[in-house]
């Protein structure tokens, strides 16, 4: 589960990813709603916790944008205004969860435990292809295949952005933890095995590599 903090109290930031990573979360910074923007654009993220000292109007406008573009990711809102037409107005405008000042951490460990076990099963639909991301299966024409790992991921990431060429840096930095740890041939690596577990079972074509630029998902044909 990968989770992106947005505050611009570095402080804060600190504390509260350090203590989501000793529950074993993966987590990402973000000191300004433009940078959290850039990495919600970049990666895939299930949670998002956003201080609103960054600005009322612009962390619901940032909240309206996740809910609208990206229904699937969870928002915990953390503030200092102790008011309840405050928490009231945030959940409104489609925060999950909202949590006062000065953080419990191990209330926010609890409740982001609670926010991503509520969520409901989460599936991208494309024609008759269906992927169910928590289980990493696919199905197709009743059909299903199993893909895990590292090759699900880009296979979703790809479906997610269908007819668009995606660059294999630009999937390194999506999905693995530490991109500039690995080689861009683990992303070949990884479209072989889709190409061997999926497409070959379900004879079609999902992924089309575009020469010198990436690899774009093609189903189903233009």
């Amino acid at each position: 589960m990968r989770i992106l903090v947005v505050a611009k109290d570095e402080n804060l930031n600190n504390l509260i990813k350090k203590a989501l990573q000793e529950a074993s979360y993966t987590v990402d910074e973000a000191f300004s709603i433009k940078d959290a923007k850039y990495f919600l654009d970049v990666r895939n993220y299930n949670l998002v916790i956003v201080d609103l000292s960054i600005g009322k109007s612009e962390v619901y406008r940032f909240i309206d944008n996740i809910k609208e573009y990206k229904d699937s990711v969870k928002v915990i809102a953390i503030s200092d205004d102790t008011s309840v037409d405050t928490e009231i107005k945030t959940l409104k405008m489609g925060a999950d969860d909202f949590i006062r000042k000065p953080l419990n951490l191990d209330l926010l460990i609890l409740r982001t435990n609670i926010a991503l076990q509520s969520s409901k099963e989460r599936k991208l639909r494309i024609k008759d292809l269906i992927i169910y991301q928590d289980e990493e299966k696919i199905i197709y024409n009743n059909q299903e295949v199993f893909l895990k790992g590292k090759p699900f991921e880009v296979f979703l990431h790809l479906a997610k952005y269908p007819n668009q060429v995606i660059s294999k840096e630009q999937l390194l930095d999506a999905i693995w933890e530490e991109p500039e740890l690995v080689t861009p041939n683990v992303i070949e690596v990884a479209v072989n095995h889709i190409r061997q577990k999926v497409d070959k079972v379900f004879k079609i074509d999902t992924i089309k590599t575009i020469r010198r630029r990436g690899y774009k998902f093609s189903y189903p044909k233009e």
